[in-house]
């Protein structure tokens, strides 16, 4: 099975910017938590569908307690005045043996650069060597970036559509 806690790639963007995924660590909380704060209230409220100005302690524990089997979380770092800094984010948390529920999100600045579809490819690679057949996800449907990045995916997806949400569906199998 592949060690998803220890997992570790390097991509290179369209725009030529080298992006390390790998997996979330617990010394990785403060960039973390600086991440998010970089974060508009835009993408916030796209990610978790509510205005976020705080977490409380409870979900900064499920965010930054990952325990590589039932949540597996990765971030992409990349290069930002000589150091290493977190970007972006992505998870998935099992729902059922055979499915997981996945989430994102990029910070402002580096949206639109593929960050989200790498990160997205990664787990899809995790989930299917650790048997997970189905991946979903729900998106507002005013989310068209994040819309398009599943679009682009190459994944077989299926779309149901709510009041406000878009339910994604991802075969892996």
């Amino acid at each position: 099975m592949l060690n998803a806690d220890n997992y570790s790639a390097v991509e290179t963007l369209n725009s030529g910017r080298l992006l390390e995924i790998r997996a979330f660590k617990p010394h990785d909380r403060e960039e973390f938590l600086s991440a998010v704060g970089r974060t508009s209230v835009l993408s916030l409220y796209r990610r978790f569908f509510t205005v976020k100005q705080e977490f409380s302690e409870k979900e900064k524990a499920f965010f930054l307690n990952v325990d590589f089997n039932k949540q597996v979380a990765l971030i992409a770092l990349t290069d930002e005045a000589g150091r290493k800094a977190i970007v972006g984010g992505g998870r998935y948390v099992i729902v059922n043996p055979e499915t997981a529920e996945l989430a994102f999100v990029v910070i402002d600045e580096y949206q639109g650069q593929g960050i989200g579809t790498v990160l997205l490819r990664h787990l899809a690679v995790i989930a299917r060597a650790r048997g997970v057949q189905t991946l979903v996800a729900d998106v507002l449907s005013e989310n068209l970036p994040m819309l398009k990045v599943f679009q682009k995916s190459g994944l077989p997806m299926a779309t149901s559509l709510g009041s406000e949400v878009v339910h994604v569906t991802f075969q892996l199998k």
